[in-house]
């Protein structure tokens, strides 16, 4: 099956400058999100604190609940709407609290029963973590990905050169900036699971890429005479149609995860629709030319080297 059909000529390359702006301007706000908010959203995976997911029988506001646990001195007190707004679920997450955990569960379940009626709920989840097992946990997801990103490294280097290296890392380093920034945006957490999404885009991602990859080495030696970039630009249409397929693919499992799955595994499945789509977009327009950037200054830097020799000869 192709989505594309052979002998597609379609000028990626000519918009590599457009796409880099782009691209940089992602990476700005992103970082700027993140500079504003003071890092990343970190869940209670990160954080520390204790996580209820709690059920009313009766329609409850968001206010009251909050305010019936504010006024109890817990310190930092979020709650959200968890699932459909039409039912009363949600999320209660006390942040740091110096409080035993387990005793601040009950104390949360009594605070509840009292204001709201000891049968008007239905406590459904609790996840309770140490703020030193938060710290240490957000350390190392942090070396899951930077390992993961040393690995590939010394894989691509290896398989073909350190040029291809060098843009599939940057590749993945835009995928995962972009990706966290768009948590920032829209002040969703970063908890375990989107570091398991964060490193599954990082794996969709240079897979991709090499795929392309392969194919400019192909073709760098089927025709050599071509300049760099019409050889990348026919490989980008040559595996055009694969990425094509395997994205949309990839994109209706998690499109059906994100719309059906529930709201416990929402944001995991919209980190990998973010990482889809910008992962798609990196092996096109980040990884691959970076590969051109580098034979144009390895290319100007010989033609320097041979004019210096001319000019020393006279």
């Amino acid at each position: 099956m192709e989505l594309i059909k052979p002998g597609t000529r379609i000028e990626f390359v000519k918009y590599r400058y457009a796409a880099m702006i782009l691209s940089g301007t992602l990476i700005l706000l992103s970082v700027l999100s993140l500079v504003i908010r003071g890092g990343p959203n970190y869940g209670i995976d990160f954080s520390g604190g204790i996580l209820m997911q709690v059920k009313f029988f009766e329609p409850v506001k968001t206010g009251a609940l909050r305010d019936a646990l504010m006024n109890q001195g817990y310190g930092q007190v979020v709650v959200q709407q968890f699932g459909s707004p039409k039912e009363s679920e949600f999320l209660v997450r006390v942040e740091k609290s110096e409080t035993d955990l387990e005793s601040l569960q009950g104390k949360m379940e009594g605070v509840l029963s009292e204001t709201f009626g000891p049968k008007s709920m239905e406590v459904r989840r609790t996840e309770m973590v140490g703020p030193k097992v938060g710290a240490e946990l957000r350390q190392k997801g942090l070396l899951a990905v930077l390992y993961a990103m040393i690995g590939i490294l010394a894989y691509i280097t290896w398989r073909f050169e350190f040029r291809f290296a060098l843009g599939a890392i940057l590749a993945l380093i835009h995928d995962a900036v972009i990706t966290i920034g768009v948590f920032s945006l829209l002040n969703k957490e970063i908890d375990l699971p989107i570091v398991a999404a964060i490193l599954t885009i990082i794996g969709y991602s240079v897979n991709d890429t090499i795929v392309v990859f392969d194919r400019i080495r192909e073709n760098m030696r089927k025709i050599r005479r071509q300049s760099i970039d019409k050889v990348v630009n026919v490989s980008i249409n040559e595996t055009l149609s694969r990425t094509l397929l395997t994205s949309l693919t990839t994109l209706v499992v998690v499109g059906s995860l994100f719309l059906l799955g529930g709201a416990v595994i929402h944001n995991f499945a919209f980190a990998l629709i973010i990482g889809i789509v910008v992962g798609t977009y990196s092996s096109i327009y980040v990884a691959s030319p970076v590969v051109i950037l580098w034979e144009e200054v390895k290319s100007r830097t010989r033609k320097r080297q041979a004019t210096n020799r001319v000019a020393a000869r006279r």
